[in-house]
């Protein structure tokens, strides 16, 4: 039978330099995995993907650290090359990177457009495609989606648009990597305490945020924790193995469907 632990296992995160990515690179080095990749954008985040590289390393677990604009088909190849020859095997693939655009339907010019389903969407599928490539038999694949998915809500149309792919994205690859034993799997938080919730909202839209969720009381401040995300995407890419094809919202009841 296929090993599902994550113990001695390799690991590529896209955007893994901070916020979810992050923290999702520094708890699997403390739970065992023998080396990482971490992958960041740009020379903005540099910094911040070095920081989790000695967290990783401080664990004792082997880590790398990868820049690329994953915006084009190439550069997603290249970077699935780059950890794999790294690492020697490419286990685990966990795609955090996304951004966000928030404005009514008539103010979304071309540009914003194009640009979110360039990074959301196209970036996506070709982490999708890739990890089929260059996983092992048995491995996991994750992308991190949004609870928006499930929500009617204006503004945000640009933003669940480009992420609703992945879904589909999801499911098909589902199949076609099953037979390899191959998990996959989108996880879909609700707003989360990071910067980029607070730069999209004013006061009023953040309050509402702030209490939308079912179990928003027992939180500090309302929105999701990444770290109430960090512990799901361990249990997915380990014994959570038999949960494949499926987009998980982990929100608090911010959302359900």
């Amino acid at each position: 039978m296929t090993d599902h632990s994550i113990e001695g296992k390799t690991v590529l995160i896209a955007g893994g330099a901070k916020n979810l990515g992050g923290l999702i690179a520094r708890d699997l080095a403390a739970k065992g995995v023998a080396a990482i990749a971490i992958h960041y954008n740009s020379d903005a985040t540099k910094s911040a993907a070095e920081e989790t590289v000695a967290a990783v390393e401080s664990a004792g677990v082997d880590a790398h650290a990868f820049q690329g604009d994953l915006t084009s088909a190439a550069a997603v190849a290249d970077l699935f090359e780059r950890a794999k020859t790294a690492m020697g095997s490419v286990d685990i693939a966990i795609n955090t990177t996304g951004m966000v655009i928030k404005k009514p339907v008539a103010e979304v010019t071309e540009s914003d457009y194009d640009t979110i389903f360039a990074i959301n969407s196209k970036a996506a599928f070709f982490f999708i495609q890739q990890a089929g490539q260059h996983l092992s038999d048995g491995g996991k694949l994750i992308t991190i989606v949004t609870s928006l998915l499930a929500a009617y809500i204006g503004s945000y149309s640009v933003y669940a648009g480009s992420k609703a792919p992945v879904e589909h994205f999801t499911r098909a690859a589902a199949k076609e990597f099953g037979a390899r034993g191959i998990s996959v799997v989108a996880v879909a938080p609700g707003p989360m305490e990071t910067p980029f919730f607070y730069g999209q909202e004013d006061a009023e839209s953040a309050k509402y945020n702030q209490n939308a969720a079912d179990l928003s009381k027992f939180t500090a401040t309302g929105l999701t924790d990444p770290h109430d995300i960090v512990p799901l995407v361990r249990f997915l890419v380990g014994e959570g193995w038999w949960i494949t094809g499926q987009t998980l919202l982990a929100n608090g009841g911010y959302t359900t469907r």
